[in-house]
């Protein structure tokens, strides 16, 4: 497997995902509008739960659901993302093996990433992030040297702009939106403030 780009509305949206609900784990869904080939393009993630990550039948029905809104907005989900309560363990937990395998069922270069938020401070000089591959049927770590955040610094700006003015607030996740089904997890109006806020830095997002 190749390299593995992230682009600043993904990482944003995780990190604003994590600081939402800092005693908690919580996981996700990475998404690509890119084609099948080549490098990995992460465009963008759906928040799915903050409670009872191992619930099958919760994390099932928003699989199916994103897999729908995905062939209707064409991209693909390509990933998982997950944060663990406890900071200091960015290892993968059997829940997240699980749904990485099922991802990777459908998506060859499935890749599963883990939050480490022992390293999710405003100063920190790599994004925060370990990440795996499937190889033999098991996932190992990916070498770092593949992953790609472009303008880490200007998104790492970003994401503490949006922390300090409490935009964490806007983020709706797949929980939130079993809740409230008015609440919409697919997050257009933080995506439209991420993208205002990323064109002057680097006219992409």
């Amino acid at each position: 497997m190749g390299e593995v780009e992230l682009s600043c509305r993904a990482y944003v949206k995780m990190y604003l995902h994590a600081c939402l609900f800092p005693r908690c784990s919580i996981n996700g869904l990475l998404l690509s509008s890119g084609s099948a080939g080549g490098a990995v393009c992460v465009t963008d993630c759906v928040p799915l739960l903050h409670s009872h990550l191992p619930l099958a039948p919760i994390s099932q029905l928003a699989l199916t659901q994103v897999d729908v809104w995905c062939s209707q907005t064409q991209q693909r989900i390509v990933g998982y993302y997950q944060a663990n309560a406890c900071v200091s363990d960015s290892s993968p937990t059997p829940c997240a093996l699980k749904i990485a395998d099922k991802i990777s069922e459908q998506f060859d270069n499935a890749v599963l990433l883990m939050l480490d938020g022992s390293k999710m401070t405003s100063d920190y000089r790599v994004p925060p992030i370990v990440m795996y591959e499937r190889k033999d049927s098991r996932w190992m770590l990916k070498d770092k040297h593949t992953i790609m955040l472009r303008q880490w610094e200007e998104t790492q700006a970003i994401a503490a702009q949006m922390l300090e003015s409490g935009d964490q607030a806007l983020l709706v996740d797949f929980d939130s939106h079993l809740d409230d089904i008015t609440k919409d997890w697919t997050n257009q109006k933080l995506n439209t403030k991420i993208a205002e806020l990323a064109s002057p830095a680097n006219g992409n997002i």
